[in-house]
């Protein structure tokens, strides 16, 4: 179905102006638009500052007169200098967040030709950005004086890869998004933030499905839903966030709750249902843990990404979902696929934009800004500022970036942390007394389940070392070394880096060393039985 053509700009208070019979002599931009016989403009939606309405309201009705199926709206913007950059931008900015776009249905058309020269630059820069998701509109008189004739015009679709020194002007709006996709925290691991720069790039120009790998508490679903609204604010998806762990789905509830169903598909279907992939229609699904999925819904879905179509449980007929994909999980997928747990070409069809996010250990630095943006949150959301007093502060930090701080439910960790000592903090300060009780607290919680690892690879499955290492080379190994070397591999199994296992090791000897490095411990010792990270991960 063509879509209906919709024009944007701003009256021209000299251009468009005109009393009497005699405005039909000249050539007026925005009512010429409506002269052209090959074209049928849907609305026009005329922008316009100032004490301008009548002049507004004559354009209107010419408008209305030489073409009554056009709908005319007008729209009055406050800006109190129209050559102040900034005033201009705003105003256009808060129009264009508040503006029905549908981009399905409609094609928008950019008028450029009206308004000061200022108005026509934010006019060119939010139109790139795709505040306003359409392009550019340039009309030009008629070269010989010719009564009521419209003139001509040209639609400008904005290519910017071939104007590298315009291209830099939108860095600002770059770093703005980038700035988004991280709430506005003030990060400082530099591959950290290299990733997010890249996944903000992803975000606005790809539909491909994105894979987000890393430990629990990382923050994955978080981005996720940020990606969602940094897209959805630039009119890219018009649908709903849809978020599901894949680690809570079991038997037919999992094809269900994913897919939908007829009534009757299984036992206890008495009414049909939609599914996920359905409410996720022209919107963003969360898949978290997606490693945890089937292997039939695995199948369901690869055919969902690649043709946008499926079978709902029990159907003979197939439905429609135009969905983009974020995938997450804190497995390796590859290992997966090897394994025979995950397909290979489901991985391969959203292995295209994979990022593994660090765990909070990992990125020392980022404590700090991550521990500001948390009191801020809680501040908010309970209406009292919370701050740390220096002396608290400073001993919080000490203790919260050292090798010590394990943070093994990454920012889950951090921001219980934080809720707990602004509960406790009296009159809005933290102090020493109240940062030294959250200390121990941590030390105390990551303390008793340090022991449930070490249980757990006790007496969890046994390790074969043949697999490991190769029955020859096991059959060499004294039973001393085997019991050590199955604990270690165990241990290893249960991390999610060489560091995190490391740590786990060495939790007592590490403390007597000035600067640890668990990491390359460990690496030393695997390597006496010829054995790397990447075997036994």
């Amino acid at each position: 179905m063509k879509k209906k053509t919709v024009i944007l700009g701003f009256v021209g208070t000299t251009l468009d102006s005109g009393n009497g019979s005699a405005r039909w002599e000249k050539w007026r931009p925005t009512v010429a638009m409506a002269q052209h016989e090959d074209l049928v403009v849907e609305r026009f939606a005329l922008l316009y500052n100032g004490n301008y309405g009548p002049v507004v309201q004559q354009v209107a009705q010419d408008i209305a007169a030489i073409s009554p199926e056009t709908t005319v709206t007008q729209h009055k913007l406050h800006i109190r200098d129209p050559w102040d950059f900034g005033d201009v931008y705003g105003a256009l900015y808060d129009f264009a967040r508040s503006y029905p776009f549908d981009p399905d249905k409609e094609e928008y058309w950019i008028h450029i030709t009206t308004g000061t020269h200022v108005v026509q630059i934010c006019l060119f820069l939010m139109t790139e950005a795709r505040y306003f998701p359409g392009c550019l509109l340039q009309t030009s008189p008629p070269r010989r004086h010719a009564p009521n004739s419209p003139g001509s015009y040209t639609l400008i679709d904005l290519d910017l890869s071939r104007y590298d020194q315009i291209a830099q002007r939108f860095a600002t709006a770059q770093q703005e998004g980038v700035a988004f996709l991280k709430s506005g925290i003030a990060t400082r691991n530099p591959q950290f933030n290299l990733m997010i720069d890249e996944i903000e790039h992803v975000a606005v120009r790809s539909r491909a499905p994105m894979l987000l790998m890393g430990p629990t508490g990382a923050g994955k679903s978080f981005l996720a839903r940020r990606v969602f609204e940094l897209k959805k604010a630039r009119h890219q998806l018009k649908g709903a966030f849809v978020e599901i762990n894949c680690a809570t789905l079991h038997g037919d509830g999992a094809g269900s709750t994913l897919f939908g169903h007829i009534k009757g598909a299984f036992t206890g279907a008495a009414s049909d249902r939609p599914g996920l992939l359905r409410t996720a229609h022209k919107g963003l699904l969360f898949l978290d843990e997606i490693g945890e999925l089937g292997l039939d819904e695995q199948a369901m879905l690869l055919k969902a990404v690649e043709e946008k179509r499926f079978l709902p449980m029990g159907g003979d007929h197939e439905v429609q979902s135009d969905f983009q994909l974020i995938a997450g999980t804190n497995r390796d997928l590859a290992v997966e696929v090897a394994a025979g747990r995950f397909r290979e070409d489901l991985y391969a069809r959203i292995n295209l934009w994979t990022y593994s996010l660090p765990g909070l250990s990992d990125r020392p630095e980022d404590i700090e800004p991550n521990l500001d943006y948390l009191l801020q949150q809680y501040s908010a959301e309970h209406g009292d500022a919370v701050r740390f007093n220096k002396e608290a502060r400073e001993h919080f930090m000490a203790f919260a970036a050292s090798p010590d701080a394990r943070w093994s439910g990454n920012f889950r960790d951090l921001s219980a942390a934080v809720t707990r000592m602004a509960t406790l903090a009296e009159a809005g300060r933290i102090t020493k007394a109240v940062a030294s009780a959250e200390i121990v607290r941590l030390q105390r919680q990551w303390r008793t389940l340090a022991p449930g690892l070490g249980a757990s690879a006790a007496n969890g499955p046994r390790i074969a070392l043949e697999d490991a290492i190769g029955e020859d080379a096991a059959a060499q190994i004294d039973l001393f070394d085997r019991v050590q070397l199955e604990a270690v591999l165990a241990v290893c199994r249960q991390s999610k880096t060489m560091s995190d296992a490391g740590r786990k090791l060495f939790a007592v000897s590490r403390a007597e060393k000035a600067k640890p490095n668990d990491a390359d411990r460990l690496r030393k010792y695997l390597a006496r039985f010829g054995l790397d990270w990447e075997q036994v991960a």
